[in-house]
């Protein structure tokens, strides 16, 4: 039997994590295997806060807010699970962090989570996100839920 292929908008991503705006930094899943992976995006716009003080003559998206993308969309993923429902995902580790590209206004973040390894409350993913087809940054990353 085929894995099932989920979708989900911003309003069903906001029943699934607790960030808000300014942090709620993903705006659709627009392909999500329970328990295995999802790929999604977020608009950038010159008016994001963070534009407006990191470097704003030459405005980027900060690494650790890249970072943090990734671990919404993985947190996105584990709540698709029956047994983690409800929970709060949080951040256990990164490693391997590695930004390749720059970020800036008008891009479309495209974020890439793969769930790699589950063992009761700690969960290891990989995420890369891309501007284009360019690689921007690539992480693996630990979370505990809690």
């Amino acid at each position: 039997m085929a894995d099932e292929v989920l979708s989900f908008g911003i309003e069903e991503i906001m029943q699934m994590i607790p960030h808000r705006y300014p942090f709620l930094l993903i705006d659709r899943i627009t392909e999500c295997v329970p328990g295995k992976y999802a790929k999604g995006y977020k608009n950038l716009t010159f008016n994001e806060e963070f534009f407006q003080g990191h470097f704003p003559e030459k405005p980027i998206m900060p690494g650790v807010l890249q970072l943090e993308a990734m671990a919404q969309m993985g947190a996105g993923i584990i709540m698709t699970l029956p047994e983690y429902k409800g929970k709060l995902v949080v951040y256990a580790g990164i490693d391997g962090a590695r930004f390749k590209a720059m970020v800036r206004p008008g891009d479309r973040f495209d974020i890439h989570v793969e769930l790699v390894k589950i063992k009761g409350p700690i969960i290891k993913a990989h995420g890369r996100a891309y501007v284009g087809e360019k690689l921007a940054v690539e992480a693996d990353m630990l979370f505990s839920v809690v």
